[in-house]
């Protein structure tokens, strides 16, 4: 045993093992019962979470608000039982093999990233927090080689395993300060994977709309688009309503970007993560404080 291993074993992880032991035993369940379980698992989750559901139904009053009552009600509520799901999805994405996760895949769009590969200056893949999010990615490289830009997790051991995971049928993971290792990815015409969906604070971000409603966006996208003068399009990943299987969409290629205009940059970036997010909003991760940097204060729209 390394040591590595060793000190992984230490109690402060014995929590953390047992959580990833029972997210393996569920992956070993048929794909239909575990997402049956995860609508169980995410009302539980949306009645105990109260903080979450908090956040989740602000989100999306402000993002939905011609919804009626009952709609917005219901969303929520499908929320959280899709982010129930796509725990179990992560788990399946890391550690099924391609024999058990053979899910029917309809990928559109193909061409989009085949013609921005052509020009030869890498590819910046607009992403977002879908709840799918690991499966997305672990279905997509069915198709392409692509690295991957993430946040370091606080718990050492998550992050070991999430980036083993992930690197197991992804390419590299690019810690997202890492600049120079996305321009290094971008010049070796790769393709780098990459959410900006999320509120990271006021330091380099702007003001834009996110479904009519002012949000700190960064404005690093732009700087990325930079490094290598690389082209940058939408990439989506949603389950099928009847969880038949998996629909990836990778949208042309976004023209004229950056203009030289952080907001309008911003702006742009915002309504491409629209286009995408609106194709399933439950699917998306409303339990995030996306309108967390606020002009009267943190978390000002949150408040009770």
């Amino acid at each position: 045993m390394t040591a590595i291993n060793k000190y992984f074993l230490a109690p402060k992880y014995w929590f953390t093992w047992a959580g990833l032991g029972l997210l393996y035993l569920i992956c070993l369940l048929p794909f239909h019962w575990q997402m049956k379980l995860g609508n169980k698992v995410g009302d539980l989750m949306c009645l105990l979470f109260k903080t979450r559901r908090h956040i989740t139904e602000v989100n999306i009053a402000l993002c939905f608000p011609d919804l009626s009552s009952a709609e917005k009600k219901q969303l929520v509520r499908d929320v959280f039982r899709n982010n129930a799901i796509g725990i179990f999805e992560t788990s399946m994405s890391w550690w099924m093999n391609d024999k058990r996760l053979n899910l029917p895949v309809t990928l559109k769009g193909k061409e989009h990233l085949e013609e921005a590969l052509s020009l030869g200056k890498g590819v910046i893949l607009l992403g977002a927090h879908f709840s799918t999010l690991d499966m997305g990615g672990r279905l997509l490289s069915r198709y392409f080689d692509v690295d991957a830009m993430y946040r370091e997790h606080n718990n050492l051991l998550m992050d070991t395993i999430i980036k083993s995971s992930r690197e197991k049928h992804l390419g590299q993971t690019i810690e997202r300060e890492s600049l120079r290792s996305v321009l290094k990815a971008l010049r070796k015409n790769r393709v780098v994977w990459y959410a900006p969906d999320q509120d990271f604070g006021p330091r380099h971000s702007v003001y834009a709309p996110f479904f009519g409603v002012p949000a700190a966006t960064i404005t690093a996208t732009s700087r990325m688009v930079k490094l290598n003068s690389s082209p940058i399009l939408m990439f989506t990943h949603h389950r099928k309503p009847d969880n038949s299987g998996y629909e990836l969409e990778l949208f042309p290629i976004i023209n004229h970007f950056p203009s030289g205009d952080d907001v309008q940059d911003a702006i742009r970036v915002n309504q491409e993560l629209e286009k995408g997010i609106l194709k399933n909003p439950a699917q998306y991760m409303w339990v995030h404080r996306r309108f967390k940097t606020h002009p009267n204060g943190k978390n000002h729209v949150y408040k009770n």
